[in-house]
């Protein structure tokens, strides 16, 4: 399987045309078809359900995309790893997490390192635990940012010094806006917008689900999200009210939301992880022994 065919694929897949592929990869449309139909025998799978104007991926053509893309990431990542093995400090350093204040850290230590190095580059990706892990173990990032509660045995980790508060975002004129701070009593019966990560582990051993109780599969949650912005959405139209962390949305000024606190309090610690046994690029090398160097009067490494 060939990196330029999977080039080829892709082309096709985000176009939904053979022409237009054919235009924007300068080759004609008879050698990208031809390609294409090799791919398919050498996978033993149909790609694509072609259409007179357009075509479309089978699931199976999904799937390959999905891998392409990871494939290709790799291959682009290693280039730029080699690309940058000179004297001069430049490369590339990828890193996944969630929302959480503690990326503000992370934000000032990359100003810190471009004001030094101007041709390091840094990428960022956002996502829930699952989505970081898994792109980490892939190697399509070298370093992760969790929030607890998250297994993070199987990696290298930093403990950063920030704690998120968990609380509810809510709108301003809505009767639990009046109070401080927001019971597990004040919950019930309300229409609950919470985070599919923290729901999936709501079942195990942790403050989050130790301050719902045992009576957390009666809560009333009428939607799930990934990332908080478009929850803070749902919750501006009135869908319900989203348990999230502080600080992640705007609730000064103008704004019609509002965040109030769990009682008791609850929080999560924030851990930035990386592969046993990883290869650092140069870059992401320094980028570590800087934070190490930030963090060296916090938590002790694990």
């Amino acid at each position: 399987m060939e990196l330029r065919v999977l080039r080829y694929f892709l082309g096709v897949a985000d176009t939904g045309s053979m022409t237009g592929a054919a235009r924007a990869l300068h080759v004609t449309q008879p050698t990208l078809s031809r390609q294409l139909q090799e791919l398919e025998e050498e996978l033993g799978q149909k790609l694509f359900v072609r259409g007179s104007h357009s075509v479309t991926l089978t699931p199976e053509g999904m799937l390959l995309r999905k891998r392409a893309e990871e494939i290709l990431d790799m291959v682009r990542k290693t280039e730029t790893e080699f690309g940058s093995l000179g004297e001069t400090v430049a490369g590339e350093v990828h890193i996944g997490g969630g929302e959480t204040e503690a990326m503000r850290q992370i934000a000032r230590l990359i100003r810190e390192l471009q004001q030094e190095y101007p041709q390091l580059r840094f990428h960022l990706y956002s996502g829930n635990a699952e989505d970081v892990t898994e792109r980490l173990d892939k190697g399509l990032l070298d370093f992760g940012l969790l929030i607890q509660p998250v297994d993070i045995a199987r990696y290298h980790s930093l403990e950063l010094p920030e704690r998120d508060v968990w609380g509810v975002i809510m709108r301003k004129d809505s009767p639990l806006a009046k109070r401080s701070a927001i019971t597990r009593e004040d919950l019930n019966g309300v229409p609950l917008i919470c985070s599919r990560q923290v729901m999936r582990r709501i079942s195990q051993e942790n403050a989050y689900a130790e301050w719902f109780g045992e009576n957390h599969g009666q809560l009333n949650v009428t939607a799930t999200y990934n990332l908080i912005y478009n929850a803070a959405l749902l919750v501006e139209e009135g869908v319900g009210y989203a348990i999230t962390l502080d600080k992640l949305v705007d609730v000064t000024g103008h704004s019609e939301l509002c965040f109030r606190p769990l009682a008791p309090k609850v929080e999560s610690g924030v851990n930035i992880v990386w592969k046993k046994h990883q290869l650092f690029s140069r870059a992401a090398e320094l980028f570590l022994d800087r934070l190490r160097r930030h963090l060296a009067a916090g938590p002790a490494e694990t």
